[in-house]
């Protein structure tokens, strides 16, 4: 049964989640996680350490077997004929670090059944775009660790993969190249490439993601769209840029002032357009942006895990 409302595998369905259970021994890491993932999105799997993430995206693969319900990946069960089709990206790197970096991916992408001429074009295209032409003849482990995640990341994008499931994926880059990934990532998506990303880096998720599952302790705990969630979490608040002084008005409280971006917090009932037509009649008043008090995130993370989102279990 899926959590939610959703009953029964979609028609877009291009991996299906369903009553999954896994246990290690006594550790049941994984006990109940549902959730299903659409073509051409980017959707996330989130959850604190040993929430159980790893081990759900391991039992996707069909590296773990589950106890209990299943896990369908392009239309039912993991097959060997399917596995060309997926890109994985691990948080632990992969790379055979003695290899000089391209004879490693291009070895890579052959085993994919890239041939290796179209596998060498294709890694050069991506080492002008990271910057990595000058290093693709030195060994993978005389890279420095961020030029090894972009490495990683090429990998599991060379032989052009329909599934993307990445752990991690911006961890160890600087700004300048956690945007060019974030962009690469992106522009997978307008491909009609479908991606499972992991991540704690909740701004990434706001700025990227369709929609998210949140596990917690083994469950699923919280699953929808991004925009759905932060709205279904929002306090009757609104933030305000202004010029000028802002009048006392029935039913809203001063929430604080954050760099120029002022809190307001309005009485149940009380609806913002109702509060920003009034401000709008105020003489001398100049309102530059009016918005609805969104929650982050972040703070939806924090709230819903109870504060104990670093509570690390023996298996995830």
């Amino acid at each position: 049964m899926f959590p939610f409302g959703i009953c029964k595998e979609s028609m877009d369905s291009v991996i299906s989640v369903s009553g999954l259970r896994k246990s290690f021994g006594a550790a049941e890491a994984v006990k109940d996680v549902s959730f299903e993932v659409h073509k051409g999105e980017i959707f996330g799997l989130l959850g604190p350490n040993g929430a159980g993430k790893t081990t759900t995206i391991r039992i996707i693969l069909d590296l773990f077997k589950p106890d209990a319900g299943h896990a369908h990946i392009l239309g039912g069960p993991m097959t060997e004929a399917k596995k060309p089709r997926i890109g994985y990206l691990p948080e632990e790197r992969g790379l055979y670090r003695d290899l000089k970096l391209e004879d490693c991916l291009v070895y890579l992408a052959e085993l994919k059944g890239v041939p290796r001429d179209v596998a060498r074009k294709r890694a050069l295209a991506y080492f002008e775009r990271f910057d990595l032409v000058e290093h693709r003849r030195k060994k993978v482990n005389d890279l420095s660790k961020g030029m090894q995640q972009k490495a990683q990341l090429i990998a599991t994008l060379l032989h052009q993969p329909d599934v993307l499931i990445i752990d991690e994926p911006f961890s160890g880059l600087d700004p300048v190249n956690t945007r060019l990934a974030q962009e690469l990532l992106i522009e997978e998506r307008r491909r009609g490439t479908t991606l499972i990303m992991s991540t704690h880096q909740m701004h990434q998720v706001e700025e990227m993601c369709d929609r998210i599952v949140l596990i917690h302790q083994g469950r699923s705990v919280l699953y929808g769209g991004v925009d759905e969630i932060r709205r279904s979490h929002a306090e009757n608040a609104v933030r305000l840029v202004a010029r000028g002084d802002i009048p006392a008005l029935p039913g809203v409280t001063d929430g604080g002032l954050k760099g120029n971006t002022r809190t307001l917090r309005l009485a149940p009932g009380l609806s913002p357009q109702t509060v920003l037509q009034q401000l709008a009649g105020t003489p001398g008043l100049l309102i530059e942006s009016f918005e609805l008090a969104l929650p982050t995130m972040d703070d939806i993370f924090v709230s819903v895990v109870g504060g104990n989102g670093s509570t690390a279990r023996a298996a995830d």
